[in-house]
């Protein structure tokens, strides 16, 4: 099947209708990994490292069982519907956590951190839990199967810039609100005080860590509310055959019961589950820990890498999104599975380096945590992004995500429960030998990973081995 050819004036449509999106589901992101840049000026004193596995599992759960409510129903109300009360509960419960940091650092709030942030990370996730969904509901109507690997790189870039204003604009918006003002501020450390007034208030201002989070989630709402839709028709363009498959035999909308079932039975998107489970654990074994080491180790200042983690993560983010697309469409002939492969055996053998080279080598061990960070977006761009549409179908697409992100998150929390619990603590903490069962952890997840995306390596849409009449090229409607 050819890829379908597209006016300039309906890529110029599409692409007004993924900007404001993707930089919504960015600045979800920040709202989301925000806690990990918390952790890390709060200190153990105010939150263990235990406490943090616990409070980040339990959103990580929350968040992969609420596909059961939030993947119906954006395939229901249409993902533009569902992303509007994603970013809009997102923001209010972000508020909600930075006005308990406040209440407590200047109106003398008796209340117990762990205990408030289990409670309201929790729910942020369930609103976390819509962003992914409804970016793939809105996504497949607009995107042929055969371009759907240009489509990861779009959902990649998303991630990408998510985890970069999440740990270097958080990391900065930390900075900027210290007590007393550091000696060499960050550009956007200054950017951050001079916009909001931070710094040098006599108190570490640590609620603005949520506070700036909900105040971009607003603005993004805003402007996802006049531009984005659900469909091509929606936006004056005729509607077209995507070429996808379903797990519904007339290609209509399951309910969710039916549609776990048609998963768990499906040949090709039970093993997509089991490559994400890998991921979740891969992904935020190293988003999470890696900084935190360097913190407790007594390099993170200094370091390039950790000085620039959030630069670090777009980048490799964004080169692995980029590489994925392109060789899944162009070499692969838009099977995802190959790409998965090559990346997991990527990361089986960079978290092997990190093993040894610990407390050897930094500039070794740095590397290794960034070839797995671009590897692991590659993979997650390519398959929840991706596979679970082309084989569950756009009527279905919310639900089918749902379940198969979810299953990275099942991973992520249970990364986040064991690593808590296995890293060192006090003076133990500063020597990086401590901390190997941390990346020996990691290792058995690769090769699984691998192992698994084998056995799809030569998965296709059934519709898309067929050649096919090209869809027409789909024209502007005036007046709708």
């Amino acid at each position: 099947m050819d890829t379908p050819i597209h006016s300039g004036a309906y890529r110029f449509r599409r692409a007004l209708n993924w900007v404001p999106l993707g930089f919504a589901y960015a600045f979800l992101y920040m709202g989301r990994y925000n806690l990990t840049v918390a952790k890390s000026v709060l200190g153990d004193g105010v939150m263990t490292k235990a406490q943090f596995g616990e409070i980040f599992a339990v959103g990580a759960w929350v968040y992969a069982l609420s596909f059961l409510v939030t993947g119906p129903l954006a395939d229901k109300l249409g993902g533009r519907l569902a992303m509007l009360i994603g970013t809009g509960g997102s923001l209010v419960v972000n508020f909600l956590m930075g006005l308990a940091l406040y209440g407590m650092a200047v109106w003398g709030w008796n209340i117990s951190l762990f205990t408030a942030f289990m409670l309201l990370y929790a729910l942020n996730m369930h609103f976390q839990s819509y962003g992914a969904i409804s970016i793939v509901t809105v996504k497949a109507p607009w995107f042929h199967v055969r371009e759907r690997g240009t489509f990861s790189t779009i959902f990649g870039a998303m991630i990408a810039f998510g985890l970069y204003f999440a740990f270097d604009w958080g990391f900065a918006v930390a900075e900027a609100s210290r007590a007393a003002a550091g000696a060499d501020p960050s550009v956007m450390a200054r950017v951050f005080s001079a916009v909001f007034g931070l710094g040098g208030t006599g108190v570490d201002q640590n609620w603005w860590i949520f506070f700036v989070p909900s105040v971009m989630l607003a603005i993004f709402w805003l402007i996802m509310f006049f531009f984005l839709r659900n469909t091509p028709g929606e936006a004056g363009y005729k509607d077209f055959d995507t070429g996808e498959d379903s797990v519904s035999a007339t290609g209509e909308r399951l309910p969710v019961k039916q549609v776990f079932l048609k998963i768990i039975t499906h040949p090709v998107l039970i093993v997509v589950c089991g490559i994400e489970f890998c991921s979740g654990v891969l992904r935020n074994g190293i988003m999470h820990w890696y900084p935190l080491f360097a913190g407790e180790v007594g390099f993170k200042k200094g370091f390039w890498i950790t000085d620039n983690w959030g630069l670090m993560l777009l980048l490799t983010g964004l080169a692995g999104s980029f590489l994925t697309g392109w060789c899944s469409d162009k070499l692969f002939q838009s099977r995802r599975g190959p790409m998965a492969a090559i990346l997991y055996g990527v990361m089986g053998a960079s978290a092997g380096i990190m093993a040894l080279m610990l407390g050897a080598n930094i500039w070794w061990a740095g590397v290794a945590t960034m070839l797995i960070s671009m590897s692991v977006t590659g993979v997650h761009g390519i398959l929840s992004g991706t596979s679970t549409t082309d084989f569950g179908g756009a009527k279905n697409a919310g639900a089918a995500t749902g379940i198969v992100d979810g299953m990275v998150y099942l991973g992520t929390g249970m990364q986040s429960i064991v690593i808590g619990h296995i890293t060192p603590v006090g003076e133990l903490a500063k020597d990086p030998n401590n901390w190997k069962m941390w990346p020996v952890f990691l290792v058995p997840f690769a090769v699984i990973g691998f192992l698994l995306s084998m056995k799809i390596w030569n998965a296709l849409p059934k519709k898309a081995k067929q050649p096919v009449a090209v869809p027409a090229e789909p024209e502007y409607q005036p007046g709708t």
